[in-house]
């Protein structure tokens, strides 16, 4: 029962320096962050899209879907805003199964973290220089931020992370919007004050630094559904859940009140397919409420190049190894009615 050293991590300064981001891309990337800030600011009424794979497995698949959505963008770049999801790390309930690309950058190889550690940035860097998008993950390990974060224009923290002092601390110090998730309970509460904390200035460990931040005014909601004691799902993207939260958002003194709506996971019932239907059901509570529609400004997505899911051995080009996905013709579908709606 104890820790086997295998080797060390070079450090984010490390990996930086042998894995540069261009010049002519850092400024691609600040051009998005501005586009996305404007969003939070009230300034842009575009709706914006985190939409990608449940999981970054391949480089060569996550690259081609990311280059067909830059493409889609031009078609929906005065309605839409997309931002790729590119997820390198996947919490797991259980602790089993596959953990993402920062731990196997070869699903059919033993986990390697320096070479995951690698693996994630390059492939950012490809994606962001083939598309001239910049991407969103999620922040399972905040420790790990230092490694992607001049790369990255948004950050997700995930339902079982969002109520663990580090991650709030960590988004605090962040630049860029973070969404907090509701937890798997449900609980709005948890949600709001995870926010809040994200919001504030602190100072704490992290790294082996004392550091201080300045607060992140761009911390906000994702509802993703919920679990009762019995493991059933509950969805809150309908109208009167959504009302119920913006209510309670508006009670607390937060900036830039803004929610994110995940139309999989618990809100799906698990099943991919929904997406689109709810989807639209949002953009129609969004009309028929003008708090809903001031409030709500992004949904998140679950798509890639293959619809469903695959067990690992299967090795379908473009298909999820961890949740189901819909497909790209889909996805093409739902991305330019929402445009419509939007």
């Amino acid at each position: 029962m104890s820790f086997e050293y295998i080797r060390e991590i070079p450090s984010p300064e490390e990996i930086r320096a042998s894995i540069p981001l261009p010049r002519e891309l850092a400024k691609v990337k600040e051009e998005r962050d501005g586009e996305l800030r404007a969003i939070f600011q009230k300034e842009s009424d575009r709706f914006f899209l985190v939409i990608g794979p449940c999981s970054a497995d391949n480089e060569d698949a996550v690259c081609e879907y990311v280059s067909r959505l830059a493409r889609l963008q031009d078609e929906v770049k005065e309605r839409l805003l997309l931002i790729p999801r590119i997820y390198t790390n996947k919490p797991r309930t259980t602790g089993e199964g596959y953990k993402g690309m920062v731990h196997q950058p070869d699903p059919h190889k033993k986990p390697n973290m320096v070479e995951g550690i690698n693996a994630i940035r390059n492939m950012h860097i490809r994606t962001l220089r083939e598309s001239n998008l910049s991407a969103a993950d999620e922040m399972l390990y905040p420790g790990n931020l230092p490694y992607l974060q001049d790369l990255l224009s948004y950050v997700a923290i995930g339902a079982r992370s969002v109520e663990n002092q580090q991650h709030r601390l960590t988004v605090s110090g962040m630049t860029v919007p973070a969404g907090m998730k509701n937890p798997t309970s449900g609980d709005v509460s948890v949600m709001l004050n995870s926010i809040y904390a994200g919001q504030q200035s602190h100072i704490f460990i992290y790294n082996r630094w004392e550091v201080k931040t300045s607060g992140n005014p761009y911390t906000h909601a994702i509802l993703r559904g919920a679990l009762d004691p019995y493991g059933r799902n509950i969805p809150n993207y309908h109208y009167e859940s959504l009302l119920s939260v913006a209510r309670a958002y508006m009670e607390r003194t937060l900036n830039c009140p803004l929610i994110v709506v995940d139309t999989n996971h618990s809100n799906s019932n698990k099943d991919y397919r929904e997406q689109p239907r709810i989807g639209m059901e949002i953009m129609q509570s969004r009309k028929y409420n003008p708090l809903l529609r001031d409030m709500i400004k992004g949904l998140m997505v679950e798509s890639y190049l293959v619809e469903g899911a695959q067990t690992i051995g299967e090795n379908i080009y473009g298909k999820s190894i961890t949740d189901a996905c819909l497909g790209w013709k889909e996805t093409a579908d739902f991305v330019k009615r929402l445009a419509e709606a939007a």
